[in-house]
């Protein structure tokens, strides 16, 4: 039987726009602290890949706490307006539109919400670590500490 071409096979193609989050790109170990668990360190493992041939970014993370979900994210561009978005999903059926800003070998996502708002700078330090700091806000309150990681890679 003849295999015809995947459909919109010429779109599967480097995103240039994302070519600044190339430094995320590979598997990576995680260790992280939490407030919810004063004392405790957290592993877990991420990964950043190119997607659809590099038109978008997918993200996986989990953390071997039964408190904290495994996700997974889709981050991409508008060329036009130059910006970034990253949509997240994860176990517990959640699923939020983050805005994204990208400096130089780092990136921050964040969502505003007025019951729960987010923010999470993920910083390369050298090719093999990266260093996230999380923050929260609960109902309008003041920007508090939330799930931050150190990442070790793995592998590229």
């Amino acid at each position: 039987m003849n295999q015809s071409p995947a459909i919109g096979a010429e779109a599967l193609i480097p995103n240039p726009a994302l070519a600044p989050l190339a430094f995320l790109i590979g598997e990576w170990r995680t260790s992280g602290t939490h407030p919810m668990v004063p004392g405790t360190t957290l592993e877990g493992r991420a990964s950043f890949a190119w997607h659809e041939g590099g038109a978008f970014l997918i993200m996986h993370a989990e953390v071997d706490e039964p408190r904290f979900p495994s996700g997974v994210a889709i981050i991409g561009s508008d060329d036009k307006a130059g910006s970034f978005v990253m949509i997240y999903f994860d176990e517990r059926g959640v699923s939020r539109h983050y805005q994204l800003s990208v400096g130089d070998r780092t990136v921050t996502w964040r969502r505003d919400d007025p019951l729960f708002s987010q923010s999470i700078t993920l910083s390369a330090e050298s090719d093999d670590r990266l260093v996230s700091k999380g923050r929260m806000s609960q109902k309008g309150g003041a920007w508090e500490d939330d799930l931050s990681q150190v990442f070790t890679r793995v592998q590229s």
